[in-house]
């Protein structure tokens, strides 16, 4: 299974899409729940991972992958535009959200046969083979910036409120730092235009950063786990009883990583991205060690600084 690293330099091209991301997003608010925190500390716990989409970052439409627009029409004719491509090169009435709809679905069904059982497919390969079926060429900096513009136009995005002043605390304390998402290329250069720095440089490792395209498996898949708590074990020492895992879904976030062992947290800050999953009567069972809405909670009471 591939297990390639998010680089830990931001290349011109990268720097870019950062500059698009930044052009094309605008401040969103979380929504309220009504779940009551619990936060009350947690000890022992020498490591964090997270979740992105509905936990470091508000979604528009509450994950990636869905939509939050009704006029996807517009938003792939404004993203084909910018990605600098011939709209006379399409055929007449292309809806372009059903085609990518049907390609994935195609690619999953090709790797759930294959013995994958969550599978997850590189988005800009997607768009390649789409395109190819059109006969419409396109060179790999188009297909990137054509994917980033039709995501971001289709699934809005802000950092949720404290992000950057809860890693570098968390950090600063020395506690070790990762993610584990469901996640596209862009989703790390998505979170370093809002951080304003590379992942690395806010104290994420790169060996600890699991983003499903990568790993052509998603959650609620453990395989996509498995490789950060590796890590985390060989590179630091950490074993899974010492990692918090935090995440706005019951079934992809709070379930796996109990099963690995980790410590979890359930994310509740955002009613839009908050997957509480009460009508599986198996996943009603399932309880996070610790309820989060406000990510500040993290820092403030959950993961306080030891004395001394």
């Amino acid at each position: 299974m591939p297990q390639a690293q998010p680089p830990t330099m931001t290349t011109d091209a990268d720097a870019q899409l950062i500059a698009r991301i930044r052009a094309l997003t605008t401040p969103l608010a979380p929504l309220p729940t009504a779940v009551s925190p619990r936060v009350d500390p947690l000890t022992g716990i020498r490591a964090v991972l997270f979740d992105v989409y509905g936990t470091l970052v508000i979604s528009g439409c509450g994950d990636i992958g869905l939509t939050a627009t009704d006029d996807l029409p517009k938003a792939f004719a404004e993203a084909w535009r910018a990605a600098e491509l011939d709209s006379g090169a399409l055929p007449e009435g292309f809806d372009a959200a059903t085609a990518l709809k049907d390609k994935i679905q195609v690619d999953h069904a090709a790797s759930r046969a294959a013995g994958v059982d969550y599978p997850e497919v590189d988005i800009v390969a997607t768009w390649q083979r789409l395109l190819a079926d059109l006969r419409i060429s396109a060179d790999d900096s188009r297909l990137r910036r054509l994917a980033l513009e039709y995501e971001l136009r289709t699934n809005p995005v802000w950092p949720m409120p404290g992000l950057a002043a809860v890693l570098a605390t968390l950090a600063a304390r020395g506690l070790v730092l990762g993610l584990v998402s469901n996640a596209q290329f862009y989703t790390p250069l998505m979170l370093e235009a809002f951080l304003g720095r590379p992942l690395a440089a806010v104290g994420l490792d790169p060996d600890c950063c699991l983003l499903s395209y990568r790993q052509a498996v998603a959650k609620p898949s453990t395989a996509i786990y498995r490789p950060a708590l590796d890590a985390l074990q060989c590179r630091h020492g950490i074993a899974p009883g010492a990692v918090l895992y935090i995440g706005n879904d019951i079934r992809n976030d709070v379930q796996p990583a109990q099963a690995l062992g980790c410590r979890t947290a359930l994310f509740a800050g955002d009613a839009r991205s908050l997957r509480l999953r009460e009508d599986d009567p198996v996943l009603r069972r399932v309880v996070a060690d610790r309820v989060v809405t406000e990510l500040e909670q993290l820092t403030a009471q959950l993961l306080p600084a030891a004395p001394g």
